[in-house]
């Protein structure tokens, strides 16, 4: 498994699973920082159809497949994860990232037998940040 620094270097296309169209939720916050980051944005929302300027789609399956997604970010429950890891995993994802507070054994094994990149408890934002890229 590759470590945080290069996961997020390597990384352009993320993922936003359960991102908010609330601007006060740490999803919608973590989301505006990526992309100011340069990175590319696919909102995941079931209940909407554009958030923050990019199309938003239903599913991770709703996602076209000629588009490369290397990180999966997950805000739901702990609980809601390991059918959003098999998701990750059958679309070709390089890492799926549980964020801060959200943690999954059950995710892990799914991610890891598949050989994605595997994060789990800690906010990509926070993690960017610290990595100083």
């Amino acid at each position: 498994m590759r470590d945080i620094k290069t996961i997020l270097s390597e990384s352009k296309t993320i993922v936003v699973f359960g991102l908010s169209a609330k601007t006060e939720r740490a999803s919608h916050t973590v989301a505006q920082y990526l992309l100011r980051a340069g990175y590319t944005i696919i909102p995941v929302n079931p209940g909407q159809t554009e958030i923050l300027g990019q199309k938003c789609y239903k599913s991770l399956e709703e996602i076209p497949g000629d588009i490369q997604v290397d990180i999966v970010d997950v805000f739901r429950k702990s609980e809601d994860t390991p059918p959003i890891a098999k998701a990750a995993v059958a679309i070709g994802a390089k890492c799926l990232w549980l964020q801060l507070g959200i943690e999954n054994k059950e995710s892990l094994a799914i991610a890891r037998d598949a050989g994605l990149d595997y994060v789990e408890d800690k906010c990509i934002k926070i993690e960017h940040s610290n990595a100083n890229l």
